[in-house]
């Protein structure tokens, strides 16, 4: 690298920096990835620069020769040495790691400007002296830790993997000199350790790739890891989506279960009507309630209550309807739990494709095949509605101008009803239709209560509000957000509540 010129110092994110050096034949790239999670060096022997999203910096090293690289003893950092009295500090600190250029001048510029720490930083401070001689091994041999500072995680594991605890002072001190002997050796492994890439002086852990040369050691450990990185987040992620779909189903599965329960064992509208049908000559006119024997359970008394205003077979006409109206929802709940279990199972199968997926490729194919992303970003979607429930029926009402449009024209269907207060501004309102039924009247009248309450009329004591299935509402092209024309109304007059 000597004697060759910077033509280019960039980043294309805030984390990693790419600098370009002109030599007499090809150009060569240090990229720099300082990651909090991880930091690397690696070097490409070519690099794309993307045209949008990318910065340059340290202007000043730009056209500048390189006189020669500084190594720190016993330090994670080195230092490029540059005409113009320009250097270039690589400090390699984990999480910490930066880049901060030196002039002439004492100034300091750096790469991340969050780590203000590292304008004091001294250049003839940064190396560290360790003594290697026995005296200081046998002085010092229950903090060994500490004044062997440079051997790191993996050289302390594959010690005490050794038995170098229970080991005797020279069985120890023969173990550190082995180590050393190997730690001078040339030869670099990326291994994976705890299902992790590792690039280490020793061979430990399961090897992949082994290297004599340290700049492709350190690049091809660099694509290794982060590949091994994006796999296990993209994993992870995918997973996450995945289960928290699956407990979402589950959970509605649950609770549909209990209502189908709960609905199939209430058949008292079925033996109520049976029970009047065969007793009316025993029930007086506009009585209110009524006790019979229960035939359908040894002639034990119930008590039904009527409605006055309705003639005893009546009332056993609008039992038999409700009755009806149960079977429907009870073929309905059965529908959606037959339909919901099928989900589930979809669900667990895409959970065990992506468990088994055995590389990022196949993982991508999969994630794409299997429409997570697009999972994903519906449950990213901002609802243009607030919610309401009133007797099972869902309200839904429109959070402002543009939300009413989104809710009206693509959240709607032509069968559910629309609300509107009349003459002002306000919430659209919809009543999510259910097939087979009706609206009942108090459902109407509380959506009702909502459009008047989430409109300019909300302090008045009535409001007019106007009613309409949503099949006569339409949008003409050009109108503002939230105006629509009402083709057929209905108008009911209702106290504004929320």
């Amino acid at each position: 690298m000597k004697d060759t010129v910077v033509s280019e110092c960039f980043t294309q994110s805030k984390e990693e920096l790419v600098i370009r050096f002109e030599t007499h034949t090809t150009p060569f790239f240090i990229k720099a990835s300082l990651l909090a999670s991880f930091s690397c060096l690696s070097f490409p022997e070519n690099f794309q620069r993307a045209r949008k999203n990318s910065v340059d910096l340290f202007p000043n090293l730009i056209g500048q020769r390189l006189i020669s690289v500084r190594q720190f003893q016993n330090e994670r950092s080195f230092a490029l040495c540059f005409t113009n009295e320009l250097t270039l500090l690589f400090k390699m600190h984990g999480n910490r790691s930066n880049l901060i250029l030196f002039d002439s001048n004492g100034d300091v510029e750096l790469f991340k400007t969050s780590q203000e720490a590292d304008t004091t930083l001294k250049l003839e401070e940064l190396d560290r002296t360790i003594d290697w001689s026995k005296e200081s091994f046998v002085a010092n041999h229950d903090k060994l830790k500490s004044i062997y500072f440079t051997f790191g995680k993996i050289v302390w594991r594959k010690l005490e993997e050794n038995g170098f605890a229970k080991q005797s002072t020279e069985e120890k001190w023969k173990e550190i000199q082995d180590i050393i002997k190997t730690l001078e050796s040339s030869t670099y492994y990326i291994t994976e350790l705890d299902n992790t890439p590792v690039l280490s002086l020793l061979r430990y852990g399961t090897v992949l790739k082994e290297h004599n040369d340290p700049l492709r050691a350190a690049s091809d450990f660099y694509h290794t890891f982060t590949q091994t990185f994006a796999f296990t987040r993209e994993r992870t992620e995918a997973l996450s989506l995945l289960k928290t779909r699956l407990q979402q189903s589950e959970n509605y599965l649950e609770k549909t279960l209990s209502k189908l329960t709960e609905v199939e064992d209430d058949s008292n509208y079925k033996v109520w009507a049976d029970l009047i049908m065969a007793n009316l000559h025993a029930i007086p006119p506009r009585a209110e309630k009524t006790t019979l024997a229960n035939f359908y359970n040894n002639n034990h008394p119930v008590e039904i209550k009527l409605k006055h205003e309705y003639t005893p077979q009546k009332n056993a006409e609008v039992f038999y309807k409700k009755s009806k109206n149960q079977q429907i929802e009870i073929n309905r709940l059965r529908k959606v739990l037959s339909d919901k279990e099928k989900e589930v199972e979809e669900i667990k199968k895409r959970i065990a494709s992506i468990e088994a997926a055995p590389d990022l490729k196949t993982l991508r194919s999969l994630v794409t095949s299997l429409e997570i992303n697009t999972e994903k970003e519906k449950q990213k979607e901002i609802l243009p509605y607030h919610a309401f429930e009133h007797n099972d029926y869902k309200i839904w009402v429109g959070k402002n101008a543009q939300s009413n449009d989104k809710l009206t024209m693509k959240y709607s269907f032509k069968d559910d009803l629309w609300l509107h207060a009349k003459d002002v501004s306000g919430s659209h309102v919809l009543i999510k239709y259910q097939a087979g039924k009706n609206f009942p009247k108090d459902v109407i009248e509380r959506a009702a209560q909502l459009a008047a309450y989430f409109s300019k009329r909300k302090n008045e004591s009535l409001c007019p509000v106007i009613v309409t299935p949503k099949k006569f509402v339409r949008k003409r092209k050009g109108d503002p957000a939230g105006a629509v024309v009402v083709e057929r109304e209905e108008v009911i007059l209702v106290e504004p509540k929320k």
